[in-house]
């Protein structure tokens, strides 16, 4: 007899359907599996045969052949368990074979028949909506994910004997009972800071525009700390971009317990020994890395020379494409990636330069640990600001002066509705992501800061793409200002902000 139902395989943080068929004729006894398999899809026919002996039911001693198609899809991980061990059900009458209809099912299972958590139940749910099936049936760990997407009937299974009793009766499994407190997290504001407002306002125009921002200054001026506020700057989650998230999440197994959704906006601080594959995600079927779990939030790389120069040189491509590609011999797997890039670092290895009074490296010292950072990877770096040391006077007298994050939010907003109205023809959002195409048309100056821009792109002696990206951040400050036209002030420090790499990498 011959039976199938539909499963998924993830494909990076891509899904597609698996059909796990199953033939139980006249023959030798024998258990076969087929289908481009790896090892531990393998072992399913004995964690399935165990399984269900425990729970009673014997397998036929007929020759048993299953295969999980289409064969140039490589199948990983054990959510194929609890299909292959449904469609062996249906093939042996325990269970109707027209249930098997419009349903998806996804599961590991352990030796006593328990159904347990897998991976990437999110985007498998909703693929199995966009693909016509009205019945998606997943492990109880994973319902409350799964039961995010609308307009589809999802069962949470805690043991193979329920998924049973549902097929033959219609019956719901009930729900288990979750109770969790949940701690209140720690309140990060922009008013905590102490002075720094040149560098609060160059955050704000990064965060408005999404431009990539560079921090340097000693240690203890408050860099880390500014960067981790940065989130609160960010306008929240819309319902697209959070379904975005939660669905990059899953795959990577990080969806918190209490919610099937990400509801804020990624803040990622991977530590400075992480490696190029921990960044841009990796293995057979390669797992979103840190530049992904960033998209749509902040990546923030802390000491930033010290991260190795391979893993630097990664961002490169994501910095301008918005995505990450990874390719393997039978696939290239794609990743999106559009994130806020904010470093941190200090001008030398002590931290104190130019202080020659603190300062106690060599200038040797000084090039070898700035040129760890390549002139490509700089020029992508739009608003680079220096953090000086905070004054006695800034730390007792500033603090109830500063602007809160909820204040500056307001402001960010507002100039990015400006912005979305100005390219709502176009497939982007912010001016950080205008193509040197539109450049000209809507980053347009006026005479003054034509002059200015002149001088500065001699003097400064940029790039075509530190060109435009200079004429992207001004555009932002224009635009906070509600000005067509980009004026010589708002070039004028938009230069600032890009004449400071000059003054450390001369």
């Amino acid at each position: 007899m011959f039976t199938r139902v539909q499963a998924a395989a993830l494909t990076g943080v891509q899904v597609a359907s698996v059909w796990v068929e199953a033939d139980v004729s006249d023959g030798l006894p024998t258990f076969s599996m087929v289908g481009y398999l790896s090892s531990e899809v393998r072992e399913a026919q004995d964690r399935v045969r165990t399984a269900l002996r425990n729970l009673g039911i014997a397998m036929p001693p007929k020759k048993i052949t299953i295969n999980l198609a289409p064969t140039d899809i490589r199948k990983e991980g054990a959510r194929y368990d609890l299909p292959i061990a449904a469609a062996i059900l249906a093939a042996g009458n325990y269970i109707p074979e027209n249930s098997l209809k419009e349903t998806m099912i996804l599961g590991e299972l352990g030796l006593d028949g328990q159904v347990r958590h897998i991976t990437g139940v999110l985007p498998s749910v909703i693929h199995a909506k966009e693909s016509g099936c009205r019945i998606c049936i997943v492990p109880m760990d994973n319902l409350r994910e799964a039961s995010v997407v609308k307009e589809m009937l999802v069962v949470g299974v805690a043991h193979l004997e329920q998924m049973i009793e549902f097929f033959r009766s219609g019956e719901i499994p009930d729900r288990k009972e979750e109770i969790s407190e949940k701690a209140e997290d720690e309140k990060l504001d922009f008013s905590d800071i102490c002075g720094q407002e040149a560098v609060k306002r160059a955050a704000m125009i990064a965060v408005s525009g999404f431009h990539n921002l560079l921090l340097i200054g000693p240690p203890g001026s408050g860099k880390s700390m500014l960067a981790r506020r940065i989130p609160t700057l960010l306008p929240e989650l819309t319902e697209e971009e959070c379904m975005e998230i939660s669905k990059i999440y899953s795959v990577a197994g990080l969806l918190p317990e209490d919610s099937g959704l990400i509801h804020n906006r990624p803040f990622r601080a991977p530590h400075h020994t992480a490696t190029p594959q921990a960044l841009a995600g990796g293995g057979k079927i390669p797992k979103p890395g840190e530049i992904t779990l960033a998209h749509k939030g902040i990546l923030f790389l802390d000491e930033l020379p010290e991260f190795s120069k391979r893993s630097l040189e990664i961002l490169r491509q994501p910095l301008e494409e918005h995505k990450i590609c990874i390719s393997r011999s039978n696939a290239t797997y794609e990743f999106p990636a559009h994130f806020l890039l904010t470093a941190a670092m200090n001008p030398c290895p002590c931290g104190f330069y130019p202080d020659m009074n603190r300062c106690a490296c060599s200038a040797t010292e000084v090039i070898h640990y700035r040129n760890r950072i390549s002139q490509p990877l700089l020029d992508r770096m739009d608003v680079c600001v220096e953090a000086p040391a905070v004054s006695y006077l800034e730390l007792k007298g500033q603090k109830n002066s500063s602007l809160s994050s909820k204040e500056i939010r307001n402001t960010v907003k507002r100039v990015q509705n400006i912005q979305r109205q100005r390219y709502s023809k176009l497939p982007i959002s912010f001016n950080s992501e205008l193509s040197s195409k539109y450049v000209e048309t809507y980053c347009v100056l006026d005479r003054d800061a034509g002059k200015v821009m002149q001088k500065a792109f001699e003097k400064l002696q940029l790039s075509a793409r530190g060109y435009h990206r200079l004429l992207k951040v001004a555009r932002t400050i224009a635009d906070m200002e509600e000005e067509t036209l980009i004026r010589q002030r708002h070039i004028q420090e938009a230069i600032c902000y890009r004449s400071l790499d000059k003054k450390y990498w001369k």
